[in-house]
């Protein structure tokens, strides 16, 4: 009887000894820290709570969280048992502007009464490390920093001629974890003809490299060929990109007798949190210098380093008789954008429109490769003749002089042919068109019965002969005005473009529903872009050395064009430009943008009207 009252008194000492704890719902977090910093901010309970209702960050960006985590302890000291719970959600913020803000308080419910935070204020500054403050406690630090992905956009040069490739790359280093890559917001390559060469198919092959003393793995995202557009200092914008970082975080415990605390906590002293990071390259200045001013006649536009050759299929022909000569222009430059030089010809002979062919090829240095144009020619006359040499000028840049090359000289000899017989054919003299004989200069007598008619009756005056005349200066005055219209329309070169600008653009957009229909993304991509640009720079007669997204948003305002067309245009081009890298079901993607761009031209089309 006496153990069991001895053991009734203990446990009552020891169940008065356990202090009631007053619950307490703090806020643990930086007191300062800097515009654009990321930052952790814990709501701690020392009890047991429940419906945790998050606060509003309405001046901050909200990148994860809630991050719930409950702790236990036990205190004895002197006799007296301290039992206590703890709960804790985490959130990840970002500072967005500069200013001193109230944290918004959370609220959660203990014993059917809600309670709220303790209010807290941040200051946010412009530059410089934020002095960390908290609440003593249990809390979770970062073990992230600005250094852990760093985003650098490295150009091939800073400074570069008028027309002259450069290279801008994009490489992403990081020493945590990083998953779920995809662009934000993308530069606007502001006076650059550009051309995306990224060639990763959704494979980011990594690399280690030694950065500042420490190793990082370092990924290649994105290669673009940039061709300057205009002379002067130009700035290109950062690249902004998002993703999934794997941050460690740290326990910072507090000393306890509870023994098993102790354990768990050097056992599990820290963890990985998933946490949205937003990273943004610096930008870059490229000094673009203006082309010397001694150019050649011959000179076209082309910068870079090319080689000029011509080939002939035959020299020795007949007249009416075909022969193909082709002039080659291969290199490291804008292929693509290179006007082929024009040949010049005999008179008498009949020169049909060029077959252009264009093979480029990308890599890490630049585009290269080679640009054709075959002409089908005939000589509608016989005798001897020399085609002179085309020249081609272009300025190398390495060389900061302007290069003339010359095709070769081809001496021709060209037969009459045999193109009469006896029924009649078809002959041909210098500077005359095709002239027909119907028959032979003497007719036989015929010896069948003639019909005759009066002396008297005469063609010249007659009823017949007047009605002949009218319908003869009807046609003439039809064709004239018919050749007048025809010759204006050729001329204005404005007005061809406008008019051939719906064609050329149906053509390509066809080519790049074949190549949706062949899965062929890169093809596509690169046609339904080509589509786009060759659409609007025919509609609104840009020229190709003045083409750039700038140029094209100035002139569709110019038309009237509501701007929110122009930015549904313009991000069209930039998607197509970056629908590669971008991440997504491929096919989904491609039939997506063909739509639009399908929608996007036909509304352009309606407005221009």
């Amino acid at each position: 009887m006496k153990v069991r009252l001895t053991y009734l008194l203990i446990l009552l000492f020891f169940s008065l000894g356990v202090n009631a704890q007053d619950v307490i719902f703090k806020t643990i977090c930086k007191k300062q820290v800097m515009v654009g910093e990321q930052f952790q901010v814990s709501y701690e309970l020392n009890g047991d709570g429940k419906d945790f209702q998050k606060p509003d960050f309405k001046d901050f960006e909200l990148i994860g969280g809630p991050f719930t985590s409950r702790s236990s302890s036990t205190n004895i000291v002197n006799g007296s048992v301290t039992r206590s719970n703890t709960q804790t959600f985490s959130f990840y913020l970002r500072a967005i502007k500069e200013g001193t803000f109230s944290l918004p308080q959370a609220t959660i419910t203990v014993n059917k009464t809600k309670i709220k935070s303790e209010p807290v204020e941040i200051t946010v500054v412009s530059g410089g490390s934020g002095n960390s403050g908290s609440v003593s406690g249990r809390s979770q630090t970062s073990r992230s920093n600005s250094k852990d992905i760093i985003l650098e956009a490295v150009p091939s040069k800073k400074s570069v001629f008028l027309g002259e490739q450069l290279v801008l790359t994009y490489k992403i280093y990081f020493t945590i974890p990083i998953s779920q890559l995809s662009i934000s917001k993308s530069p606007s390559y502001s006076g650059f003809w550009t051309k995306d060469i990224s060639d990763n198919n959704g494979n980011l092959q990594q690399s280690s490299i030694m950065r500042n003393g420490q190793e990082y793995r370092v990924v290649t995202i994105q290669e673009v060929v940039l061709f300057p557009q205009k002379s002067g200092n130009l700035t290109i914008d950062p690249l902004d990109i998002s993703c999934i970082a794997q941050i460690r975080q740290e326990r910072q415990t507090r000393q306890s007798y509870d023994p098993f605390e102790s354990f768990f906590d050097n056992i599990m002293g820290s963890t990985y949190t998933n946490v949205k990071k937003e990273i943004t390259s610096q930008p870059i200045e490229i000094e673009v210098k203006p082309l010397p001013a001694n150019k050649p006649a011959t000179f076209n536009g082309s910068v870079g380093q090319y080689s000029f050759s011509s080939k002939i299929d035959k020299t020795k022909m007949k007249s009416n008789e075909a022969f193909t000569i082709t002039y080659t222009v291969t290199g490291k430059g804008n292929i693509e954008l290179l006007d082929m030089p024009k040949p010049v010809f005999p008179p008498d002979f009949e020169v049909y429109d060029p077959k252009i062919t264009t093979s480029t090829k990308n890599n890490s240095f630049g585009i290269s490769g080679t640009k054709k144009a075959e002409y089908v020619v005939i000589p509608r006359v016989s005798g001897d003749f020399t085609l002179e040499p085309v020249k081609f000028t272009y300025f190398d840049p390495a060389k900061e002089q302007y290069v003339t090359l010359s095709s070769d000289v081809y001496d021709l000899h060209v037969e009459r042919s045999e193109t009469t017989n006896k029924s009649g054919g078809v002959i041909y003299a210098p500077g005359q068109e095709e002239i027909k004989i119907l028959g032979s200069d003497i007719q036989h007598i015929k010896t069948n019965d003639l019909t005759l008619s009066s002396k008297n009756s005469y063609f010249f005056g007659s009823t017949l002969y007047f009605m002949t005349i009218v319908i003869l200066i009807i046609i003439f005055t039809i064709a004239y005005i018919s050749y007048k219209k025809i010759n204006k329309f050729n001329k204005n070169e404005v007005l061809v473009r406008n008019k051939k600008a719906n064609k050329i653009a149906g053509k390509r957009l066809k080519n790049a529903h074949q190549y949706l229909k062949e899965n062929k993304q890169e093809a596509f991509y690169n046609e339904l872009s080509q589509a786009l640009w060759g659409y609007i720079s025919d509609k609104l007669n840009i020229s190709k050395a003045k083409l750039s997204t700038d140029s094209i948003k100035e002139e569709m305002i110019e038309k009237h064009i509501p701007e929110e067309t122009v930015n549904q245009f313009i991000e069209l081009i930039h998607n197509c430009e970056f629908a590669l890298f971008a991440p997504g079901d491929p096919n989904k993607k491609m039939d997506e943008l063909y739509q639009r761009g399908i929608e996007i031209i036909t509304k352009v089309e309606k407005l221009l009207k």
